[in-house]
């Protein structure tokens, strides 16, 4: 039994809940790896579990989904990870640790050519972005496409790839830095919503037309008006509720606004199989490694900050990706 340095918190709450701890660090059990972590990245699920948003299993909690290492140490009966080998992960609670132990089942092996800091910064958001994409709405050519967050870390990746598919890529902000740096990822036009109305802004760029798919992470603020964006028979991705969750929702709106389509996708449902998990990762390891896709950490804090970096988060004061080094 050894020790090591993480996060936790006893109680839902703001970021103030957070205590920076040290825990116990059992040598890793069947089926499970070691890891020394070099990076975590930072999610709203994260905030979600934090707020009482999504419930935790127990308190006190260490959160975190997402993050990258070295694997330090195998537990009995793994064959497919030894030690030394650099990994990634983007579905197993407690990441917000120095070391961690891990179930195999959650692994991908990280390929040559990406820093351990880049995985740790993609895998969570790069493959979100994979799935909506290419399995929730097959994205191409012919597609025209509405994407909220657009300077945020899925909206990012998802501008570039969506780009890279050949679709026709809108997207919403709140600033003109946000605007710029959307623009400069993969986007044909980005709205501000704190001064315009996007859905006249998505009227006007598509002559009235609306758009094929729309991915809402926002929730409340965009509910509504976002299925009055959509073509008849459109469809409505929600995958996020950084404002608060959408209320009021009836099917007769999807009815009375075009025959429209709504799903309330999550990664975790589309990687629960051990092969999508491995497809997802790869598919997403191969368009960075194209250079059709750019990961950009925007934001590093130590663990140790990671109150201020949620707050930061909440307040929309970051864009793309942040990283928690230990």
């Amino acid at each position: 039994m050894s020790k090591t340095q993480a996060v936790s918190f006893s109680r839902t709450g703001g970021p103030e809940v957070f205590d920076y701890v040290e825990i116990d660090l059992p040598s890793p059990s069947a089926g499970e790896v070691q890891i020394s972590q070099a990076a975590v990245g930072l999610n709203f699920i994260d905030v979600y579990f934090r707020n009482g948003t999504y419930k935790t299993p127990h308190l006190p909690f260490v959160t975190g989904k997402e993050g990258a290492g070295t694997v330090t140490s195998v537990g009995p009966g793994v064959e497919d990870f030894k030690v030394g080998d650099r990994v990634a992960y983007a579905s197993a609670d407690g990441a917000y640790s120095a070391e961690r132990n891990i179930e195999t089942r959650h692994l991908v092996h990280v390929p040559q050519g990406i820093e351990l800091e880049t995985a740790a910064a993609m895998m969570l958001k790069g493959m979100t972005a994979e799935y909506l994409l290419n399995r929730t709405f097959k994205v191409g050519p012919e597609t025209v496409l509405l994407f909220h967050a657009a300077a945020g870390g899925v909206g990012l990746i998802a501008g570039q790839w969506a780009k890279a598919l050949g679709a026709t890529v809108i997207g919403t902000a709140g600033s003109q830095d946000k605007i710029e740096l959307a623009l400069a990822h993969g986007y044909d036009h980005v709205i501000n919503y704190k001064s315009d109305s996007f859905v006249d802004r998505v009227r006007d760029i598509t002559g009235g037309k609306g758009v094929d798919v729309i991915y809402d992470s926002i929730g409340r603020d965009t509910f509504p008006q976002s299925l009055d964006c959509l073509k008849p028979r459109g469809l409505f991705a929600s995958f996020g509720q950084s404002s608060g969750p959408i209320e009021n929702f009836t099917l007769a709106a999807l009815a009375q606004r075009g025959s429209l389509f709504a799903t309330r996708p999550t990664l975790f449902t589309y990687i629960a199989a051990r092969q999508e998990l491995i497809d997802s990762a790869k598919a997403l390891f191969d368009i960075v490694q194209s250079n059709k896709v750019r990961i950009n950490i925007n934001q590093t804090y130590p663990l140790r900050e990671v109150g201020q970096a949620h707050a930061d988060l909440e307040t929309r004061k970051t864009t793309g990706t942040t990283l928690l080094i230990p």
